[in-house]
C-alpha cells in the first residue's frame, strides 16, 4: 500500500510545476482518498469556480464572469497534461483533445464542403461534370454496337437510322 502511494507521489512530482499547481487547486474526484465524498472534499478554489475553464454566472448579481484560465492557458495546460498522460484528470475544456477532434469531424477543415454532409457549391460546369461524364461513359460503351450498325446501313441511309 505504501509502495503504491510513494509511486503515485513520484509520478506527481515528475509533472511540471504549473500542472501540479492546477491539480492541487482543482483535484479531480478520481484522485481523492477512498470513500471520500467529492462534494465535501472541495478546495476553496473549487467552491469559488467548479470548472475554471468555463465562464460562470455569478449567483447573486447574475452577471457572467470570464473563465479563471484563458483559452491560451487552457491550451497550454492541456498540452502539458497530454504529454505527461494525465489529460483525463483535467475538467472539461473546449481546448481538450476529444472536443477538438469532435469539432474537426463536425466542421471539417474549415474549408467549405469538407464537413460531414456538406457539399461545395461550385460553378455550373463543375456541378454537372459527374452527370456529363456518366453519359459520355455510357456512349463509349455503346460505341462498338453503333459502329456495326453504321457500317450495315451506310452513310446515305443514316437519317433513317433509329436513335
Amino acid at each position: 500500500m505504501a509502495a503504491a502511494a510513494s509511486k503515485h507521489i513520484q509520478l506527481a512530482l515528475a509533472l511540471p510545476a504549473r500542472l501540479r499547481t492546477f491539480l492541487a487547486r482543482y483535484p479531480p474526484a478520481s484522485i481523492l482518498p477512498a470513500g471520500a465524498n467529492p462534494e465535501t472534499h472541495k478546495t476553496a478554489y473549487q467552491e469559488e469556480t467548479p470548472n475554471p475553464f468555463l465562464p460562470m454566472k455569478h449567483p447573486v448579481t447574475g452577471r457572467w464572469h470570464d473563465p479563471k484560465y484563458s483559452l491560451r492557458r487552457q491550451a497550454e495546460l492541456v498540452k502539458m497534461a497530454r504529454e505527461h498522460g494525465v489529460e483525463e484528470l483535467l475538467p472539461f475544456t473546449p481546448k481538450g483533445t476529444e472536443t477538438r477532434l469532435r469539432k474537426r469531424v463536425e466542421l471539417g477543415l474549415r474549408v467549405k464542403g469538407t464537413g460531414v454532409g456538406q457539399k461545395v457549391k461550385g460553378h455550373k460546369h463543375e456541378r454537372q461534370l459527374g452527370v456529363k461524364m456518366e453519359k459520355r461513359r455510357e456512349a463509349m460503351l455503346a460505341m462498338p454496337e453503333l459502329i456495326k450498325q453504321w457500317k450495315k446501313v451506310g452513310r446515305r441511309d443514316w437519317t433513317k437510322f433509329p436513335k
